[in-house]
């Protein structure tokens, strides 16, 4: 599973989670969970206060194509959407990347072309 996004960890478990002004939105797909709200059919979500919480952050996943650091964004089937994370435009560009923006170089690759993927937790 590739995750970009915030993570919280409350009494022993990891979530899915959105910072806001009354808390930690966490989510889970399980109905079983005490205090858990539906939102949609097989999501739910709790409030639950910073003061709470044994950690909160952000997990990116990242990995290498083609020998160069990418950070990667999103998966559909068999296809990674990528972000090179280098810093030199023209070695994106001889990756066959597509510019984005202003030295934002990304593409969907084939997954088996991306190598050492891994969670980094910020």
């Amino acid at each position: 599973m590739i995750r970009d996004g915030y993570y919280a960890r409350w009494q022993g478990d990891e979530f899915d989670a959105a910072p806001s002004s009354a808390g930690a939105h966490l989510y889970s797909e399980r109905a079983d969970r005490v205090g858990f709200e539906a939102i949609t059919a097989g999501r739910y979500r709790r409030v639950v206060p910073f003061s709470d919480l044994d950690e909160f952050g952000y997990v990116i996943t990242t990995g290498s194509y083609r020998d160069e650091p990418v950070k990667v964004l999103a998966e559909h089937e068999q296809w990674l959407r990528i972000e090179y994370t280098g810093g030199r435009a023209p070695q994106a560009e001889r990756l066959g990347l597509d510019r984005f923006d202003r030295g934002v170089y990304q593409s969907w690759v084939p997954r088996d072309e991306v190598a050492d993927l891994h969670e980094e937790y910020l």
